[in-house]
């Protein structure tokens, strides 16, 4: 996400297309006083253009996190997953110095994300987050904010995956402690923005 000054009374839509997100266009959207991708994160190198790994193997990608490597996936390995939901990363990539997000960006804080939870209603704000297709059972929602979440999954330190299509969550910047840190996840049957701190796994990531 980035921050404008201009302070908007109502959610405001401003599509446009970028060049600087790993090869690929994306779009943002205004939300209040925030600016956020509008699409999930889908490079493979940091901002210097170091590479970041791809992790495929469950024994690559335990290796990482032991060894607080950063790291990258696409679910189940298949870029076609890639194509609709972005990457999967664990948080020593979100946080390593050398910087994830392209230029212009950056990875929200938890504070950031309460902001925007704040903005948009908190109770109901899932809903206005979460796309008007590709839920499980009838999740699907209003997308009002024009945040179009997804339910990209996860990836667990053991390398197994879970929850595409009826789950997305979303990475702060903001560590819990040593072991964890803070992000924001969307369910099928949850019209709410749910806060948690986990193990530095694998999540998606929206700047």
């Amino acid at each position: 996400m980035k921050k404008v000054s201009l302070i908007l009374s109502a959610v405001v839509m401003t599509a446009m297309m970028l060049s600087s997100c790993g090869g690929g266009a994306s779009t943002e959207v205004t939300i209040g006083k925030q600016v956020w991708m509008s699409e999930n994160l889908n490079v493979d190198k940091f901002r210097n253009g170091d590479p970041i790994l791809e992790a495929k193997t469950d024994e690559e990608w335990g290796t990482a996190y032991e060894n607080q490597q950063p790291a990258w996936c696409y679910y189940n390995n298949d870029p076609a997953n890639g194509e609709k939901y972005g990457k999967l990363y664990n948080w020593y990539a979100v946080n390593d110095k050398r910087g994830l997000a392209p230029f212009g960006y950056h990875i929200p804080s938890d504070e950031e994300w309460t902001t925007l939870e704040d903005f948009l209603g908190k109770t109901d704000a899932g809903k206005k987050m979460k796309s008007t297709s590709g839920w499980k059972e009838n999740g699907n929602s209003s997308n009002e904010s024009g945040f179009s979440g997804l339910p990209g999954g996860y990836r667990y330190n053991d390398g197994s995956f879970g929850s595409v299509g009826e789950n997305g969550y979303w990475w702060s910047s903001s560590e819990y402690d040593t072991l964890n840190a803070w992000y924001r996840y969307l369910g099928y049957d949850d019209g709410n923005v749910n806060r948690f701190n986990y193990g530095k796994e694998g999540f998606s990531v929206r700047c």
